[in-house]
């Protein structure tokens, strides 16, 4: 049945649901490049105020997979599990992950993007390893899956097309926050990708898309049902990102940080958080009779870490990047840091340099955000409160501006710590 892109803006902007039949002919149509950039921008804001149904995100979902290709792991020897975060602040959790479940005995194709504003990006986190490289062949991912069990790699361009074109379209047309189009651009990829089982940690804070509960639990049952709707084995996780994880926010630094969890140390919360997302992923793959601590405890997880690094021509033993210049910012008084601000930190560290403002931008692999105290801990004036790396000390003024007032040190009465994992959907 023909269509054309004004009769689908017209019935979308007066509050209708789209057949079909519709969303099939502007999915395809606007990959193909017979639908006009102006046009998917008034239906992608059309969606934002209006929504969508479940029958359409379902539909929508389906057919950004139909614009590409769908990969298929049924040949591997395990099972295979992935997780996808929603973004956040020192979002480390995919570097100690990925490795952690491969030596549980289930594979993880871990497909990965860049960082794009104060979210960081787990690929450019990654190339901060001398010698790693993001872009894998199909054959190449199913062979490191077979022989490591994790791969951590760049999407194809054959994978959800659609997708790829609309998030840039998304992203300068301020309609990033439409809940339909932000759970059918995730899922569209998740489900092409072709994994058994799915683990979703969405964020909800300061520090994330999602800034209120309420928001991030339909993002997640939105996604959720997508998921389970397609025979993907699918769960979310809804935890905090008003504080940012583990202790740094950057490249090479967050890397270090991954690399002492899987030596069986590192931070709380990032320790918390890679193994509650690990037991669900295990979980959902058939595998909870491994206990994931253990695996870090034994480093059968840290020897998974260096062969995934090793097969895509990184040197895990490697020294890795730092910034050619430092400053160090005190703590102002004496008491209890009683806040630490995710998107204060993530604006800074994007300053600094580590990350970028448009897709094509570098981003410098040394620089980024180290904090010396935790909210809940004691801190005495005068002491190393944060610590920011840069390669251009210039970029210290603006990046100092982002956490003015994003921290507060008092008396520790108005502390009241917060549970990292806040629920559970599906």
């Amino acid at each position: 049945m023909a269509h054309d892109a004004v009769e689908v803006i017209g019935a979308k902007r007066d509050r209708g649901e789209l057949s079909d039949s519709q969303i099939d002919w502007v999915v395809a149509a606007y990959t193909r490049g017979d639908v006009a950039d102006e046009q998917m921008s008034a239906l992608a804001m059309a969606i934002l105020l209006n929504g969508m149904t479940r029958r359409e995100i379902g539909r929508w979902t389906a057919a950004m997979i139909a614009s590409g290709e769908r990969m298929d792991f049924s040949s591997l020897s395990r099972p295979t599990a992935d997780k996808h975060s929603t973004g956040g602040v020192g979002d480390k959790i995919t570097l100690p992950l990925a490795p952690l479940v491969a030596a549980c005995g289930v594979a993880v194709p871990q497909l990965s993007g860049r960082g794009l504003g104060h979210t960081g990006g787990t690929l450019d986190k990654l190339e901060s390893v001398p010698g790693w490289r993001a872009a894998l062949s199909n054959d190449e991912m199913l062979a490191q899956l077979e022989s490591v069990g994790a791969v951590i790699c760049a999407a194809g361009d054959g994978l959800a097309p659609a997708d790829k074109k609309l998030y840039a379209l998304r992203d300068v047309t301020g309609t990033v926050p439409a809940i339909p189009l932000i759970a059918s651009s995730i899922m569209s990829k998740k489900i092409a990708e072709g994994t058994g089982s799915l683990v979703l940690d969405v964020k909800v804070g300061t520090g994330a898309f999602m800034r209120t509960v309420e928001d991030a639990r339909e993002l997640a049952a939105t996604m959720v049902a997508l998921g389970t709707d397609a025979g993907v084995r699918t769960v979310a996780l809804l935890t905090d990102m008003s504080t940012p994880l583990g202790l740094t926010a950057g490249n090479a630094v967050e890397v270090a940080e991954s690399v002492e969890v899987l030596a069986g140390g590192g931070p709380a919360d990032v320790v918390e958080l890679t193994l509650a997302l690990a037991r669900e992923m295990l979980a959902g793959a058939g595998r909870d009779d491994v206990d994931p601590a253990d695996r870090l405890a034994d480093g059968s997880a840290m020897d998974a870490w260096r062969a995934m690094i090793s097969a895509q021509g990184g040197d895990p033993a490697a020294e890795l990047p730092t910034a050619r210049e430092s400053h160090v910012v005190s703590a102002p008084t004496s008491g209890v840091l009683t806040r630490l601000d995710a998107m204060a930190v993530g604006l800074a560290a994007w300053r600094l340099g580590a990350g970028r403002a448009r897709k094509e931008d570098p981003v410098q692999a040394g620089a980024g955000v180290v904090w010396h105290a935790r909210p809940g801990d004691d801190v005495r004036e005068g002491q190393p409160l944060f610590t920011l790396l840069s390669d251009d000390s210039e970029r210290f003024d603006r990046a100092l501006e982002a956490l003015d007032g994003g921290y507060d040190v008092g008396d520790g009465t108005s502390y009241t710590p917060t549970d990292l994992v806040i629920d559970r959907i599906g």
